[in-house]
């Protein structure tokens, strides 16, 4: 009897066939997109053919087929997916559209918005709501119901989701409009989000939950035919589909839950990865699976997938547990470029299979990297993909040569070396970033190299990452679809009960705990399993009380003693925190989030014998063939197949075989295991670059150092985001990290926020000129004043020097803002204030840590002026950690290169990125050009204050003079310089090329005049807190209008300014005194040529970089009932391009006792300007809505109070139109009618 495993990816379908005790065979046919079952079938075919058996008798022999496919993953990426209806809570149909303020590139202002998958005339609300403890605060309203589905059902959907807030505590809502929707509508394909993924925060719910309605009709008539075709072939045995989590469902479960099947292909090739490894005794493993046109990484501990509930898969979060693959744009076709500054550049584009590169001869003239490996000699062209593709040399050679070699002065076969360098960099980087994401040392793994790419990239890349050993299984060329053959039946369930551990009712964790067990148990009895191949797991979702981000810990014996339950639980929390963050906070009240539990059905596996010793002498050469490594060398090529487990062979030297070419290089050597597969031992000598530091940096090492020094801030900024305590940071994202050089260069930023990056060297040079030479290793410095480099006070700047030998050569920046800092008002923002001294706590450059010991004096000194110390301090943890990790990894660098190289690089990387932006302003009319913004007021007598900017450009350069601009002003909205600088900087980087990095070399062509004693660069001790974003903003739009005179198409239509508030005050269910800062209703962006703005993208100076919180999390946490969060229509500037719409949220208080409320803003008096007869955007308008009476609210008011049962009543202002709105396309304008966006 057979057990056939098929992958069906976008070029070929993979086929493994099985037998007990008989080596695996290996089957690929051509997929067949239109239609994947065609490709299949054939493949079926070819495979029954070579056992000399018919398709039927073949089928009929088949105890098993396990099935991965790329259908629903096509289905959403496509947009083929079903027409869905969406059921939601009255005020929150827009949650979807509004994806959390989410805009993926902070800087790119030329982006279509991301289309919602059920567009808003297909969103209905309807009358219900449950509140944060579960119970029923308005009962479903069943009349309005059924209109709702009456209206979608006229409008032809074919598949409905249903979402309401808090279902995961109380699904009975859900559950009738469950029962409603099969009464009316009997067999519509319906997904309930209390049944799809019943765990707190909305949007993921949602988003999940949508997603799931949408592939699920096409998925399951997919596979319900697929099932009929092999049945009418006899085909009788179990039919089973690969599931995300790495396990396997029957077909009816799989079409009912289709979100779990997303990433079913790559999931199988790591589970081959993990079945492969226990054969070969390798429990932690780096699964690299690298194809045509990405890479796939995965790490596999203790022989288990890492798993993850967070997703994103064509712009849409998906939540259910998956296993965690991080997909890089990193491929055999990737596309090898030189930018403007003349950096080389690998991906993320591809060429994809037509034309595909330029060697397949198929009108394809870019280099790839597979035109570069074949260049270097590594392919054979004669057979290539099994012989289904002919390479030609020639064409390979001519693509890199001209559109790589020649701009950057190297020889051909300097740039293809140089682009199979720069594609391993980028993989390794990636690996080094998940790494640090799932806290584990990837130099303690073995890599797993499999796909059809990966055997030449794998010896670079673990030579990179410092991995002693790779493996090569010998399926690696479909080792997704054999890794289906070592899968289990698998559930996995969640239930959300947001709870303190301290004191949690035990009883109801059990209960919750023994329903999901039982519940996956008897699914599993029902099919088959035995009762002794049952196995069940859990764990708990858990995180510190002020955390949003979660860890997942293993449960405890729940039948225990209660108190030793408890602290077993809280140990396993702390010790798993200390694992991924080096760090615990025990004294931090813990908080159960979710639960979870895994259901495991064992299925019989087939693991391959070990294969007969064979011939024991020297392996034999199949041919030789000239090389590349850093010079020609003649190599040994061998036929893998051909070769006995024990062989041994030492580069350089190729292995091949149909599918598979594994690159081995001098010093390397690989040995063939007792399963065919091939391990590769990397030589792991290395010293630094020997080349002299006078010398000008070659491309190659530029790519590959300007790709570490980005993924080295991008992991400050993932050790932020996890370890962070107030919400202001772990869920909104508001900082920056960075790196500098010794002269306080900006290198490189991580994911930060626009406004911050570029006032972070001017505070480096503020340490740096204060401290001097009295800088010693292991130093720690925090500031916040605006007038030593800061920006406002709540924005506190974490400093750490990098030294090597002695040598200061970088520091490490994080600059993040605080909920309270102190001063006169709760969070920060005093509009009261006169003076800085009002404004918070005032610190000039500090030593925190002197010599690696840290300065309690200074710690107890900064927490005892702050009104939440405890959060102050848990933030100031996380900023620590991340200098920190970044320290670790430029010393790495500099072990690599060496300082005087480093060094070197470092500034050819700013020199390319100032030849880059010099490029392109010498593109823009010399000339000088005007611009002024308004701010409304500054909170006491001036009254629309101007920001002037006088923006001269003359060849390559330009001057920004804003020496026209007010006076500095009574009220906190005055800019120190360093904000200033920023903010005219991020202007700048708006509108260049998205792919610019964004370092001191982009600044180098422009000069920024900010005279002292102007708003602008305000004289102490003017108050600054409100700097940025008033007049950051203004700054902003003043330039913007000053170069739409010069370039009309680069600039964008004015954004939603900012209008936040922050409300204290005491939470009756914990008696603790909190502080919440307003996130919700963000603003819409600027429309420009050819763009739509996006809506709820929020202010300029962030473009998206803050993000909207739960509004589950914030009623679980924080004393609110939010009654509607949603678009505010007409809101957006009409034009040929349409503003993006603001947002309206409606917030009742319920705290114990009256809160204080303060306004910090501007923008409802000056609304968001258009451009080009492109229509205003609506102002903001804010209110308090008090027993029926409403009070306007101003945009700089303090301490106004809040009644308990109060509504904060906020209206957003909408982005500007860009051009004349009869200009407007009529199938735009119906589309915007259609969904009520105007009208």
């Amino acid at each position: 009897m057979y057990v056939i495993g098929i992958d069906v990816g976008g070029t070929f379908t993979d086929f493994v066939v099985a037998r007990k005790g008989q080596p695996p065979r290996y089957f690929k046919t051509a997929s067949t997109p239109n239609d994947p079952s065609e490709g299949l079938m054939t493949g079926l075919n070819e495979a029954a053919s070579a056992h000399d058996l018919s398709l039927s008798d073949f089928l009929a022999s088949a105890d098993m087929i396990i099935h991965g496919s790329t259908v629903a993953t096509n289905t959403l990426v496509e947009r083929k997916g079903a027409k869905v209806g969406l059921i939601t809570t009255d005020g929150f149909r827009d949650l979807l559209e509004m994806r959390e303020g989410l805009k993926e590139d902070r800087y790119n202002l030329r982006m279509t918005p991301v289309v919602p998958l059920v567009p808003r005339y297909l969103r209905a609300e309807v009358p219900e709501r449950v509140k944060a403890d579960g119970k029923v605060k308005v009962a479903l309203d069943e009349d309005a119901l059924n209109k709702a589905l009456d209206g979608l059902k006229d409008e032809g959907v074919e598949a409905l989701a249903v979402c309401f807030l808090f279902s995961y505590l109380n699904s009975d809502h859900e559950d009738r409009v469950g029962e409603i929707i099969q009464d009316k509508f009997p067999g519509m394909y319906t997904s309930l989000s209390s049944q799809v993924i019943p765990q707190i925060k909305e949007f993921d719910r949602l988003s999940t939950t949508v997603i799931n309605s949408y592939v699920g009709p096409v998925l399951g008539r997919y596979l319900e035919s697929l099932q009929e075709r092999l049945t009418s072939y006899s085909q009788a045995g179990d039919f089973l589909i690969m599931q995300s989590n790495g396990g396997v469902a029957p077909i009816e479960d799989s079409s009912r839950l289709a979100v779990r099947s997303i990433l079913s292909g790559p999931a199988g090739g790591v589970s081959g990865a993990a079945a492969y490894g226990r054969l070969s005794s390798s429990a932690n493993i780096i699964a690299f699976d690298m194809g045509g046109t990405s890479t796939d990484i995965s790490l596999i501990e203790n022989g288990e997938p890492h798993m993850s509930t967070e997703k994103f898969e064509a712009g849409w979060k998906i939540s259910v547990p998956m296993i965690d693959i991080h997909t890089m744009g990193a491929g055999g076709g990737s596309i090898a470029s030189v930018g403007l500054g003349g950096i080389m550049q690998v991906g993320p584009e591809s060429a994809g299979a037509v034309p595909g590169p330029a060697s397949y001869g198929k009108g394809g003239g870019l280099p790839t990297v597979t035109d570069a490996n074949l260049a270097l000699g590594y392919l054979d062209p004669g057979n290539f993909l099994g012989g289904n593709a002919k390479l030609d040399r020639s064409l390979a050679e001519k693509a890199v040569a001209g559109h790589v070699a020649q701009p950057l002065g190297l020889s051909m076969i300097e740039a293809a070396e140089g682009i199979s360098t720069v594609v391993s960099t980028s993989i390794s980087e990636g690996v080094r970033l998940m790494s640090v994401q799932r806290g584990v040392d990837p130099r303690r793994f073995t890599m797993m190299a499999f796909g059809g790419a990966a055997g030449l990239q794998a010896g670079k890349v673990a030579r990179q990452l410092q991995v002693e050993k790779v493996i090569i299984p010998a399926a690696a060329a479909v080792l997704s679809a054999h890794g289906m053959l070592s899968t289990d039946l698998k559930y996995d369930y969640s239930r959300s009960y947001p709870a303190a551990l301290l004191g949690i009712d035990l009883d109801a964790v059990k209960g919750i705990v023994s329903g999901m067990e039982s519940e996956g148990r008897d699914k599993l009895l029902g099919q088959g399993v035995p009762e002794s191949d049952i196995e069940v797991t859990v764990s708990a979702d858990m995180r510190y009380l002020d955390q949003i981000y979660e860890v997942n810990v293993p449960l405890p014996s729940l039948a225990q003693d209660p108190a030793a339950c408890l602290d077993q639980w809280a140990a396993n929390f702390h010790n798993r925190y200390q694992e991924l963050y080096s760090y615990s906070q025990s004294e931090q009240e813990i908080r159960l989030v979710t639960l979870r539990a895994t259901v495991v059905g064992r299925l019989p596996k087939l693991d391959p014998p070990p294969l007969d010793t064979g011939n024991t002498g020297p392996p034999k050469e199949k041919s030789r063939r000239d090389i590349y490594l850093g010079g020609w060398v003649e190599a040994p090529v061998y036929e893998i197949g051909d070769l006995s487990p024990g062989s041994s062979i030492t580069g350089p030297a190729i292995l091949e075989s149909d599918f598979t070419t594994v690159l081995v290089e001098a010093r390397d050597s690989v040995t063939i295991d007792a399963y065919g597969g091939i391990e590769l031992q990397v030589s792991l000598e290395s010293g630094p670059d020997t080349a002299a530091a006078t010398d000008r940096p070659d491309p190659v090492t530029l790519a590959v150092v300007e790709h570490r020094l980005e993924s080295i801030a991008l992991e400050m900024t993932e050790v932020m985001l996890r370890t962070a305590m107030s919400q202001i940071l772990n869920s909104s994202r508001d900082f920056s990290t960075a790196i500098l050089d010794a002269d306080c260069q900006l290198v490189a930023q991580g994911e930060g926020i626009p406004v911050h990056v570029s006032a972070l060297p001017v505070a480096g040079a503020a340490v740096r000129d204060y401290f001097g030479d009295t800088i010693a290793e292991g130093d720690l410095f925090i500031l916040n004043d605006p007038y030593f480099g800061g920006s406002h006070l709540p924005d506190i700047t974490i400093i750490r020097p990098v030294f090597d030998q002695g040598r200061l050569l970088f520091y490490a920046v994080n600059r993040a803002h605080h909920s309270d800092v102190g001063g006169g008002t709760h969070g920060g923002y005093n509009p009261r204030a006169t003076e800085i001294y009002q404004e918070g706590i005032r610190i000039p450059p500090l030593k925190l840590y002197d010599r690696g010991v840290p300065r309690e004096d200074v710690l107890q000194m900064l927490s005892a002026n702050v009104r939440q110390p405890e959060n102050f301090l848990g933030d100031l943890n996380a900023q620590i950690g991340s200098v920190m990790i970044a320290a670790q990894r430029i010393g790495e660098l500099l072990e690599s290169y060496g300082a005087d190289r480093l060094l070197a690089t470092v500034e050819e990387i700013l020199a390319a990125t100032e030849r880059q932006v010099r490029q392109f302003i010498s593109e823009w009319p010399d000339g000088v050009y005007y611009g002024e913004s308004l701010v409304d007021d500054d909170g006491f007598d001036s009254k629309l204050i101007p920001i002037r900017a006088k923006v001269t450009i003359s060849g390559d350069s330009m001057t920004i003079d804003l020496g026209e601009s007010s006076k500095q002003v009574k009220g906190f909205i005055n800019s120190a310089y360093a904000n200033t600088r920023s903010l005219a900087h991020a202007a700048i980087m708006y509108i260049a090329p998205a792919d610019l990095a964004k370092n001191e070399g982009s600044m180098r062509p422009v000069e920024i005049l900010a005279p002292k004693g102007l708003i602008v660069n305000a004289n102490p001790p003017a108050p600054v807190c409100m700097s940025t974003n008033h007049c950051a903003e203004e700054i902003v739009e003043a330039i913007f209008k000053a170069l739409s005179q010069a370039v009309p198409k680069e600039v964008n239509a004015g954004f939603s300014r900012r209008l936040r508030y922050a409300i204290t005050g005491k939470d009756p269910r914990t008696g603790r005194q909190f502080i919440w800062h307003f996130f919700l209703a963000r603003g819409g962006g600027g429309a420009t040529y050819g763009y739509d703005g996006w809506p709820g993208v929020g202010e300029i100076n962030v473009a998206g970089g803050i993000r909207s919180p739960s509004i589950e999390v914030t009623e679980e946490r924080f004393p609110f009932f939010i009654r509607r969060h949603e678009l505010r229509p007409n809101s957006g500037g009409s034009g040929a391009w349409r503003g993006g719409l603001g947002g309206i949220c409606d917030l009742v208080y319920e705290g114990e006792g009256p809160a204080l409320l303060n306004t910090a803003g501007d923008g409802i008096v000056v609304p968001p300007f258009g451009l080009f007869g492109g229509e205003d955007g609506l102002p903001h308008d804010y209110k308090i809505i008090s027993n029926g009476t409403e009070r306007p609210l101003g945009s700089k008011e303090t301490e106004v109070v809040v009644n308990p049962g109060d509504h904060v009543y906020c209206l957003s202002s909408g982005g500007g139109g860009y051009g004349d709105p009869a200009e407007r396309s009529p199938e735009a304008d119906e589309w915007d009618r259609r969904n009520g966006y105007v009208g």
